[in-house]
Protein backbone atom coordinates (compact mmCIF):
# COMPACT_ATOMS: atom_id res chain seq x y z
CA UNK A 1 0.00 0.00 0.00
CA UNK A 2 1.18 3.16 -0.98
CA UNK A 3 -1.94 5.24 -0.75
CA UNK A 4 -5.20 4.83 1.94
CA UNK A 5 -7.45 4.42 -1.33
CA UNK A 6 -5.43 1.05 -2.30
CA UNK A 7 -6.83 -0.58 0.88
CA UNK A 8 -9.31 -3.29 -0.17
CA UNK A 9 -10.75 -6.35 1.78
CA UNK A 10 -7.67 -8.34 1.31
CA UNK A 11 -5.05 -6.06 2.79
CA UNK A 12 -2.96 -8.18 5.36
CA UNK A 13 -2.56 -6.86 9.18
CA UNK A 14 0.73 -6.57 8.40
CA UNK A 15 0.19 -4.29 5.47
CA UNK A 16 -1.87 -1.70 6.83
CA UNK A 17 0.30 -1.64 9.92
CA UNK A 18 3.29 -1.32 7.74
CA UNK A 19 1.39 1.72 6.17
CA UNK A 20 0.31 3.60 8.43
CA UNK A 21 3.72 2.64 10.77
CA UNK A 22 5.45 4.85 8.21
CA UNK A 23 3.24 7.77 8.94
CA UNK A 24 3.92 7.95 12.41
CA UNK A 25 7.59 7.52 12.31
CA UNK A 26 7.54 10.43 9.66
CA UNK A 27 5.56 12.47 12.24
CA UNK A 28 2.74 12.66 9.66
CA UNK A 29 0.33 11.49 12.01
CA UNK A 30 1.83 12.58 16.51
CA UNK A 31 -1.90 11.85 18.04
CA UNK A 32 -4.25 9.13 18.29
CA UNK A 33 -6.71 11.32 17.44
CA UNK A 34 -5.37 11.77 13.89
CA UNK A 35 -4.57 8.50 13.27
CA UNK A 36 -8.40 7.32 14.13
CA UNK A 37 -9.27 10.45 11.39
CA UNK A 38 -6.87 9.46 8.83
CA UNK A 39 -8.01 5.71 9.13
CA UNK A 40 -11.51 6.65 9.76
CA UNK A 41 -12.71 4.74 6.98
CA UNK A 42 -11.41 1.15 8.08
CA UNK A 43 -10.60 1.48 12.16
CA UNK A 44 -14.05 0.80 12.94
CA UNK A 45 -13.64 -2.57 11.77
CA UNK A 46 -13.60 -5.51 14.31
CA UNK A 47 -10.54 -6.84 12.52
CA UNK A 48 -8.28 -3.98 13.04
CA UNK A 49 -8.49 -3.18 16.58
CA UNK A 50 -5.59 -5.13 17.27
CA UNK A 51 -3.60 -3.53 14.56
CA UNK A 52 -5.07 0.20 15.62
CA UNK A 53 -4.52 -0.52 19.16
CA UNK A 54 -0.26 -1.15 18.56
CA UNK A 55 -0.25 1.57 16.40
CA UNK A 56 -1.13 3.43 19.63
CA UNK A 57 1.66 1.88 21.70
CA UNK A 58 3.68 2.99 18.90
CA UNK A 59 2.06 6.90 18.76
CA UNK A 60 2.51 6.68 22.90
CA UNK A 61 6.46 5.54 23.18
CA UNK A 62 7.39 8.61 20.26
CA UNK A 63 5.66 11.08 21.65
CA UNK A 64 4.21 10.61 25.08
CA UNK A 65 7.72 11.26 26.60
CA UNK A 66 7.41 11.07 30.71
CA UNK A 67 4.04 9.17 30.24
CA UNK A 68 5.07 7.16 27.76
CA UNK A 69 4.17 3.87 29.93
CA UNK A 70 1.09 3.92 31.41
CA UNK A 71 -1.64 2.31 30.41
CA UNK A 72 -5.33 1.94 32.04
CA UNK A 73 -4.18 -1.42 33.84
CA UNK A 74 -0.90 -0.17 35.41
CA UNK A 75 -1.96 3.75 36.18
CA UNK A 76 -5.38 3.76 36.33
CA UNK A 77 -5.51 6.81 38.15
CA UNK A 78 -3.38 8.98 36.24
CA UNK A 79 -4.76 7.87 33.30
CA UNK A 80 -8.33 9.57 34.61
CA UNK A 81 -6.25 12.50 35.29
CA UNK A 82 -4.19 12.68 32.06
CA UNK A 83 -5.70 11.24 29.03
CA UNK A 84 -8.41 12.18 26.65
CA UNK A 85 -9.73 8.47 26.05
CA UNK A 86 -11.69 7.66 22.77
CA UNK A 87 -15.22 6.47 22.11
CA UNK A 88 -14.46 3.52 20.02
CA UNK A 89 -11.19 2.59 21.61
CA UNK A 90 -11.47 3.17 25.83
CA UNK A 91 -7.73 1.97 26.48
CA UNK A 92 -6.61 4.18 23.90
CA UNK A 93 -6.96 7.94 23.74
CA UNK A 94 -5.00 11.79 23.29
CA UNK A 95 -2.46 12.92 26.48
CA UNK A 96 -3.69 16.67 27.55
CA UNK A 97 -0.51 18.99 27.20
CA UNK A 98 -1.60 21.47 29.74
CA UNK A 99 -2.82 20.52 33.11
CA UNK A 100 -4.39 23.09 35.48
CA UNK A 101 -5.99 20.19 37.36
CA UNK A 102 -5.78 19.50 41.19
CA UNK A 103 -5.47 15.83 41.59
CA UNK A 104 -1.64 15.93 40.46
CA UNK A 105 1.20 15.96 42.20
CA UNK A 106 5.29 15.73 41.83
CA UNK A 107 7.28 14.80 44.08
CA UNK A 108 11.54 15.62 43.27
CA UNK A 109 13.68 13.36 44.53
CA UNK A 110 17.77 13.59 44.94
CA UNK A 111 20.04 10.60 45.98
CA UNK A 112 22.79 11.96 48.46
CA UNK A 113 26.52 11.48 48.07
CA UNK A 114 25.76 10.14 44.39
CA UNK A 115 28.64 12.08 42.47
CA UNK A 116 30.86 10.67 45.75
CA UNK A 117 30.01 7.30 44.98
CA UNK A 118 30.52 7.53 41.21
CA UNK A 119 34.07 8.51 41.89
CA UNK A 120 34.68 5.89 44.46
CA UNK A 121 33.40 3.73 42.11
CA UNK A 122 35.80 4.76 38.72
CA UNK A 123 37.44 1.31 39.02
CA UNK A 124 34.61 -0.40 39.62
CA UNK A 125 32.27 0.03 36.63
CA UNK A 126 29.78 -3.04 37.46
CA UNK A 127 28.58 -1.18 41.02
CA UNK A 128 27.79 2.34 38.89
CA UNK A 129 26.04 -0.07 35.65
CA UNK A 130 23.85 -1.95 38.52
CA UNK A 131 23.24 1.60 40.12
CA UNK A 132 22.73 3.12 37.00
CA UNK A 133 20.09 -0.38 36.56
CA UNK A 134 18.48 0.52 39.79
CA UNK A 135 17.36 4.27 39.18
CA UNK A 136 15.98 2.85 35.37
CA UNK A 137 14.57 -0.12 36.05
CA UNK A 138 13.63 -1.16 39.77
CA UNK A 139 12.09 2.39 40.68
CA UNK A 140 10.13 2.86 37.71
CA UNK A 141 8.74 -0.76 39.36
CA UNK A 142 7.69 0.92 42.73
CA UNK A 143 6.45 3.72 41.41
CA UNK A 144 4.08 1.85 39.36
CA UNK A 145 3.09 -0.27 41.90
CA UNK A 146 1.88 2.59 44.19
CA UNK A 147 0.02 4.11 40.62
CA UNK A 148 3.03 6.66 39.94
CA UNK A 149 5.11 7.19 36.68
CA UNK A 150 8.86 8.24 37.63
CA UNK A 151 12.20 8.72 35.46
CA UNK A 152 15.41 9.62 36.06
CA UNK A 153 16.68 13.38 35.49
CA UNK A 154 20.50 14.50 35.45
CA UNK A 155 22.60 11.39 36.84
CA UNK A 156 21.28 11.66 40.17
CA UNK A 157 17.79 13.46 40.25
CA UNK A 158 14.29 11.38 40.45
CA UNK A 159 10.75 12.63 39.51
CA UNK A 160 7.59 11.44 39.89
CA UNK A 161 4.04 12.14 39.28
CA UNK A 162 1.09 10.70 41.21
CA UNK A 163 -2.93 11.32 40.68
CA UNK A 164 -3.30 11.53 44.61
CA UNK A 165 -1.50 12.85 47.58
CA UNK A 166 -1.21 9.33 49.24
CA UNK A 167 0.28 7.77 45.93
CA UNK A 168 3.11 10.80 45.91
CA UNK A 169 3.78 10.44 49.31
CA UNK A 170 3.87 6.45 49.37
CA UNK A 171 5.82 6.56 46.08
CA UNK A 172 8.36 8.79 47.82
CA UNK A 173 8.85 7.27 50.66
CA UNK A 174 9.04 3.76 48.79
CA UNK A 175 12.28 4.77 46.99
CA UNK A 176 13.57 6.20 49.90
CA UNK A 177 12.95 2.96 51.69
CA UNK A 178 14.59 0.91 48.44
CA UNK A 179 17.86 3.23 49.16
CA UNK A 180 18.27 3.67 52.65
CA UNK A 181 17.20 -0.23 53.24
CA UNK A 182 14.68 1.15 55.39
CA UNK A 183 10.59 -0.28 55.70
CA UNK A 184 8.86 2.89 56.69
CA UNK A 185 5.89 1.87 54.22
CA UNK A 186 5.62 -1.37 55.29
CA UNK A 187 3.19 -2.81 52.22
CA UNK A 188 4.03 -6.24 50.86
CA UNK A 189 2.61 -4.90 47.72
CA UNK A 190 5.33 -2.40 47.07
CA UNK A 191 9.23 -3.49 45.86
CA UNK A 192 11.21 -1.77 48.57
CA UNK A 193 13.48 -4.73 49.54
CA UNK A 194 16.69 -5.28 47.46
CA UNK A 195 17.82 -8.31 45.88
CA UNK A 196 20.12 -9.75 43.73
CA UNK A 197 23.07 -7.37 42.52
CA UNK A 198 21.46 -4.52 44.32
CA UNK A 199 22.45 -6.36 47.77
CA UNK A 200 26.00 -4.85 46.89
CA UNK A 201 25.34 -1.37 46.89
CA UNK A 202 25.39 1.25 50.15
CA UNK A 203 22.70 2.45 51.78
CA UNK A 204 22.03 5.93 50.12
CA UNK A 205 20.07 8.77 51.74
CA UNK A 206 17.65 11.22 49.51
CA UNK A 207 15.97 14.59 50.17
CA UNK A 208 12.27 14.54 48.34
CA UNK A 209 9.79 17.80 47.76
CA UNK A 210 6.30 16.82 46.76
CA UNK A 211 4.03 19.40 45.22
CA UNK A 212 0.29 19.94 43.69
CA UNK A 213 -3.41 19.62 44.23
CA UNK A 214 -3.62 23.33 43.66
CA UNK A 215 -5.20 24.40 40.04
CA UNK A 216 -3.74 27.59 40.24
CA UNK A 217 -0.19 25.92 40.10
CA UNK A 218 -0.25 24.06 35.95
CA UNK A 219 2.18 21.78 34.89
CA UNK A 220 2.88 21.21 30.99
CA UNK A 221 3.66 18.56 28.66
CA UNK A 222 5.63 19.60 26.13
CA UNK A 223 5.14 18.60 22.42
CA UNK A 224 8.42 16.03 23.21
CA UNK A 225 6.66 14.31 26.06
CA UNK A 226 9.06 16.57 28.94
CA UNK A 227 7.14 17.79 31.89
CA UNK A 228 7.83 22.09 32.50
CA UNK A 229 5.91 24.41 34.31
CA UNK A 230 5.93 26.10 38.12
CA UNK A 231 4.37 22.82 39.39
CA UNK A 232 7.97 21.29 38.32
CA UNK A 233 9.57 23.98 39.74
CA UNK A 234 7.87 24.29 43.31
CA UNK A 235 8.43 20.34 43.88
CA UNK A 236 12.51 21.11 42.85
CA UNK A 237 12.76 23.94 45.46
CA UNK A 238 11.06 21.83 48.03
CA UNK A 239 13.88 19.43 47.28
CA UNK A 240 16.62 21.94 47.51
CA UNK A 241 14.89 23.11 51.14
CA UNK A 242 14.83 19.58 52.11
CA UNK A 243 18.40 19.08 51.13
CA UNK A 244 19.87 22.58 53.15
CA UNK A 245 17.98 21.17 56.53
CA UNK A 246 19.27 17.49 56.23
CA UNK A 247 22.06 17.40 53.62
CA UNK A 248 23.14 14.12 55.31
CA UNK A 249 19.76 12.59 56.17
CA UNK A 250 16.85 12.27 54.12
CA UNK A 251 14.19 14.48 54.32
CA UNK A 252 10.76 15.39 52.72
CA UNK A 253 9.19 18.72 52.31
CA UNK A 254 5.66 19.43 50.75
CA UNK A 255 3.52 21.74 50.62
CA UNK A 256 0.38 23.05 52.93
CA UNK A 257 -1.88 21.82 49.98
CA UNK A 258 -0.76 18.36 49.68
CA UNK A 259 -0.95 17.77 53.34
CA UNK A 260 -4.61 18.47 53.27
CA UNK A 261 -5.32 16.67 50.30
CA UNK A 262 -3.94 13.39 51.59
CA UNK A 263 -6.19 14.18 55.28
CA UNK A 264 -9.15 14.30 53.02
CA UNK A 265 -8.24 11.47 50.68
CA UNK A 266 -7.80 9.22 54.04
CA UNK A 267 -11.13 9.87 55.16
CA UNK A 268 -13.04 7.73 52.34
CA UNK A 269 -10.67 5.46 51.47
CA UNK A 270 -6.87 5.04 54.00
CA UNK A 271 -4.09 4.50 52.70
CA UNK A 272 -0.75 2.04 54.18
CA UNK A 273 0.95 5.25 55.27
CA UNK A 274 -2.57 6.51 57.65
CA UNK A 275 -3.47 2.42 58.73
CA UNK A 276 0.17 2.49 59.86
CA UNK A 277 0.11 6.17 61.71
CA UNK A 278 3.96 5.97 59.47
CA UNK A 279 4.25 9.45 59.18
CA UNK A 280 3.51 12.70 61.09
CA UNK A 281 3.33 16.11 59.22
CA UNK A 282 5.46 18.89 61.02
CA UNK A 283 4.27 22.12 59.90
CA UNK A 284 7.31 23.88 59.22
CA UNK A 285 5.84 27.57 58.23
CA UNK A 286 6.22 29.91 55.34
CA UNK A 287 9.06 29.70 52.68
CA UNK A 288 9.43 31.83 49.77
CA UNK A 289 10.32 30.72 46.22
CA UNK A 290 11.02 33.25 44.18
CA UNK A 291 8.92 35.83 45.28
CA UNK A 292 5.85 33.09 45.96
CA UNK A 293 5.11 32.59 49.70
CA UNK A 294 4.39 28.65 50.05
CA UNK A 295 2.93 27.44 53.43
CA UNK A 296 4.97 23.93 53.80
CA UNK A 297 5.60 20.73 56.02
CA UNK A 298 8.05 18.19 56.84
CA UNK A 299 6.49 15.02 56.48
CA UNK A 300 8.63 13.20 59.73
CA UNK A 301 8.50 8.96 59.09
CA UNK A 302 11.78 8.23 61.03
CA UNK A 303 11.11 7.00 64.60
CA UNK A 304 13.52 8.43 66.42
CA UNK A 305 11.54 11.97 65.02
CA UNK A 306 8.33 11.63 66.08
CA UNK A 307 9.20 13.72 69.27
CA UNK A 308 8.88 17.01 66.64
CA UNK A 309 5.00 16.40 67.81
CA UNK A 310 5.51 17.24 71.35
CA UNK A 311 6.62 20.47 70.09
CA UNK A 312 3.88 21.77 67.35
CA UNK A 313 2.35 23.40 69.38
CA UNK A 314 5.01 26.09 70.38
CA UNK A 315 6.03 26.41 67.04
CA UNK A 316 2.92 27.09 65.97
CA UNK A 317 2.81 30.18 68.29
CA UNK A 318 6.00 31.19 67.13
CA UNK A 319 4.56 31.01 63.22
CA UNK A 320 1.88 33.32 64.73
CA UNK A 321 3.82 35.41 66.59
CA UNK A 322 6.06 35.87 63.48
CA UNK A 323 2.87 36.23 60.95
CA UNK A 324 1.31 38.68 63.43
CA UNK A 325 5.17 41.02 64.29
CA UNK A 326 4.93 40.52 67.62
CA UNK A 327 8.54 41.47 67.80
CA UNK A 328 7.94 43.53 71.30
CA UNK A 329 7.73 40.19 73.67
CA UNK A 330 5.89 37.49 72.00
CA UNK A 331 8.42 36.48 69.07
CA UNK A 332 11.40 36.07 71.88
CA UNK A 333 9.17 34.41 74.66
CA UNK A 334 7.69 31.93 71.79
CA UNK A 335 11.19 31.10 70.67
CA UNK A 336 12.27 30.82 74.08
CA UNK A 337 9.27 28.66 75.22
CA UNK A 338 9.84 26.37 71.75
CA UNK A 339 14.08 25.97 72.68
CA UNK A 340 12.87 24.77 75.77
CA UNK A 341 10.49 22.84 74.97
CA UNK A 342 12.81 21.12 72.30
CA UNK A 343 15.26 20.27 74.32
CA UNK A 344 13.22 18.66 77.23
CA UNK A 345 11.67 16.38 74.38
CA UNK A 346 14.98 15.35 72.14
CA UNK A 347 17.42 12.81 72.84
CA UNK A 348 19.88 13.47 75.31
CA UNK A 349 23.15 15.58 74.76
CA UNK A 350 26.33 17.12 76.19
CA UNK A 351 28.09 20.02 74.63
CA UNK A 352 30.98 22.20 75.68
CA UNK A 353 30.70 25.36 73.79
CA UNK A 354 34.25 27.65 73.22
CA UNK A 355 33.68 29.94 75.94
CA UNK A 356 31.31 29.41 79.01
CA UNK A 357 27.91 30.72 78.72
CA UNK A 358 26.38 31.96 81.77
CA UNK A 359 28.97 30.48 84.06
CA UNK A 360 28.11 27.10 82.14
CA UNK A 361 31.04 25.52 80.76
CA UNK A 362 28.83 22.45 79.30
CA UNK A 363 25.49 22.59 77.92
CA UNK A 364 23.26 19.79 78.60
CA UNK A 365 19.08 19.23 77.62
CA UNK A 366 18.53 21.03 81.76
CA UNK A 367 21.12 23.77 81.36
CA UNK A 368 20.02 24.18 77.86
CA UNK A 369 16.17 25.07 79.02
CA UNK A 370 17.92 26.81 81.97
CA UNK A 371 19.40 29.39 79.57
CA UNK A 372 16.37 30.07 78.25
CA UNK A 373 14.78 31.15 81.55
CA UNK A 374 17.52 33.03 82.20
CA UNK A 375 17.36 34.39 78.71
CA UNK A 376 12.97 35.58 79.98
CA UNK A 377 13.97 37.26 82.35
CA UNK A 378 17.01 39.32 81.09
CA UNK A 379 14.34 40.47 78.74
CA UNK A 380 11.11 40.83 80.14
CA UNK A 381 12.14 41.70 84.14
CA UNK A 382 15.75 43.47 83.58
CA UNK A 383 14.92 44.76 80.03
CA UNK A 384 18.21 44.15 79.38
CA UNK A 385 17.79 44.03 75.57
CA UNK A 386 21.31 43.96 74.40
CA UNK A 387 21.97 40.76 77.12
CA UNK A 388 19.24 39.09 76.04
CA UNK A 389 20.02 39.26 72.01
CA UNK A 390 23.26 38.60 73.32
CA UNK A 391 22.26 34.96 74.89
CA UNK A 392 20.34 34.41 71.39
CA UNK A 393 23.90 34.78 69.53
CA UNK A 394 24.88 31.84 72.58
CA UNK A 395 22.17 29.92 71.52
CA UNK A 396 22.86 29.66 67.90
CA UNK A 397 26.50 28.64 68.86
CA UNK A 398 25.58 26.07 70.99
CA UNK A 399 23.11 24.91 69.05
CA UNK A 400 25.31 24.27 66.23
CA UNK A 401 27.08 22.10 68.30
CA UNK A 402 24.32 19.45 69.23
CA UNK A 403 24.19 16.81 67.31
CA UNK A 404 21.10 15.84 64.90
CA UNK A 405 19.56 19.80 66.32
CA UNK A 406 16.52 20.42 64.07
CA UNK A 407 17.96 22.81 61.05
CA UNK A 408 14.89 24.52 60.77
CA UNK A 409 14.58 25.64 64.28
CA UNK A 410 18.46 26.86 64.09
CA UNK A 411 17.14 28.78 60.55
CA UNK A 412 14.04 30.54 62.36
CA UNK A 413 16.61 30.89 65.60
CA UNK A 414 19.26 33.08 63.39
CA UNK A 415 16.43 34.84 61.37
CA UNK A 416 15.05 36.05 64.55
CA UNK A 417 18.42 37.07 65.63
CA UNK A 418 19.55 38.92 63.00
CA UNK A 419 16.31 41.37 63.14
CA UNK A 420 17.10 41.68 67.12
CA UNK A 421 20.16 42.72 65.68
CA UNK A 422 18.80 45.42 63.79
CA UNK A 423 17.37 47.37 66.26
CA UNK A 424 20.65 46.90 68.94
CA UNK A 425 22.87 49.11 67.34
CA UNK A 426 20.57 51.84 67.32
CA UNK A 427 19.24 51.16 71.08
CA UNK A 428 22.54 50.86 72.57
CA UNK A 429 23.05 54.28 70.86
CA UNK A 430 20.25 55.69 72.57
CA UNK A 431 20.57 53.97 75.85
CA UNK A 432 24.53 55.33 75.91
CA UNK A 433 23.03 59.01 75.40
CA UNK A 434 20.73 58.62 78.31
CA UNK A 435 23.86 57.25 80.54
CA UNK A 436 25.93 59.80 79.73
CA UNK A 437 22.84 62.49 80.77
CA UNK A 438 22.66 60.85 84.02
CA UNK A 439 26.01 59.63 84.83
CA UNK A 440 26.05 61.78 88.10
CA UNK A 441 22.90 59.87 89.05
CA UNK A 442 24.01 56.40 87.62
CA UNK A 443 27.14 55.97 88.80
CA UNK A 444 28.80 57.72 92.41
CA UNK A 445 32.13 57.99 94.15
CA UNK A 446 34.77 56.08 92.31
CA UNK A 447 32.65 54.69 89.41
CA UNK A 448 31.83 58.41 88.16
CA UNK A 449 35.35 59.51 88.01
CA UNK A 450 36.65 56.41 86.35
CA UNK A 451 33.46 56.74 84.07
CA UNK A 452 34.65 60.19 82.76
CA UNK A 453 37.93 59.45 82.82
CA UNK A 454 37.36 55.69 80.65
CA UNK A 455 35.04 57.10 78.41
CA UNK A 456 37.40 57.22 75.78
CA UNK A 457 38.42 53.43 76.71
CA UNK A 458 36.47 51.76 74.68
CA UNK A 459 36.34 48.27 76.57
CA UNK A 460 35.97 49.54 80.41
CA UNK A 461 33.64 52.31 78.91
CA UNK A 462 31.41 49.48 77.62
CA UNK A 463 31.62 47.38 80.48
CA UNK A 464 30.32 50.63 82.98
CA UNK A 465 27.53 51.16 79.96
CA UNK A 466 26.67 47.42 80.92
CA UNK A 467 26.20 48.44 84.67
CA UNK A 468 24.57 51.52 83.45
CA UNK A 469 21.77 49.66 81.17
CA UNK A 470 20.54 47.46 84.21
CA UNK A 471 20.26 50.68 86.87
CA UNK A 472 16.88 51.63 87.67
CA UNK A 473 17.53 55.32 86.49
CA UNK A 474 17.16 54.32 83.30
CA UNK A 475 13.27 54.43 82.99
CA UNK A 476 12.70 54.42 79.00
CA UNK A 477 14.46 51.43 78.25
CA UNK A 478 11.24 49.51 77.25
CA UNK A 479 9.63 52.43 75.46
CA UNK A 480 12.73 53.23 73.44
CA UNK A 481 13.39 49.11 72.28
CA UNK A 482 9.48 49.25 71.39
CA UNK A 483 9.47 52.40 69.10
CA UNK A 484 12.30 51.39 67.86
CA UNK A 485 10.86 47.74 66.79
CA UNK A 486 8.02 50.20 65.86
CA UNK A 487 9.75 52.27 63.40
CA UNK A 488 11.83 49.10 61.63
CA UNK A 489 8.59 47.45 61.25
CA UNK A 490 9.42 46.78 57.41
CA UNK A 491 13.13 45.50 57.90
CA UNK A 492 11.88 43.46 60.32
CA UNK A 493 9.54 41.43 58.24
CA UNK A 494 11.45 37.66 58.73
CA UNK A 495 10.72 35.17 55.66
CA UNK A 496 12.88 31.67 55.46
CA UNK A 497 13.55 31.95 51.80
CA UNK A 498 14.86 28.78 49.87
CA UNK A 499 16.17 28.20 46.09
CA UNK A 500 17.84 30.73 44.10
CA UNK A 501 18.54 34.23 44.46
Amino acid sequence: MKDLAEYTEATSEYELFSFLYDRIISREIVTFSQLTGYAASIVREKRWYSVIMRLFELIKRLNWGFFAGISPATHRKIWRELVIPDKNFPDAGDMKRTLSISNLYVAMLDIHGYTKFCQDSRKNLSMLHTLDKIINNEIQLISTQCQAVSRRERGDEIVVVAASAADAITAALSIIDYFGKTNTVNDSAISTQRSGDALILPAFKLSAGIAGGNTSIPLIITEQGNLSGFLLNTGARLQTRANELSPRESRMMITKQVYLSYIKENETEKCILFKNNAIYFFDTGLIEFKGVMLPTCEVVFKPEERYKEKFSDEMSRLYGSIRESLWEQRIFLDLMDLLAKLASVMPPFVVTPKEAVNGMCTISNDSFAHLCRIAVKTYIQDEDYATAVAILHDFIDIIELIPRFDRLILDYTRGITEKYDLLLRAYEDAINREIDEKADQIFSGNYLKTYHAAKNGAVIYERLCQIGRKSPELTKKKNLWYNLIKANQEKMAMIIYSGKK
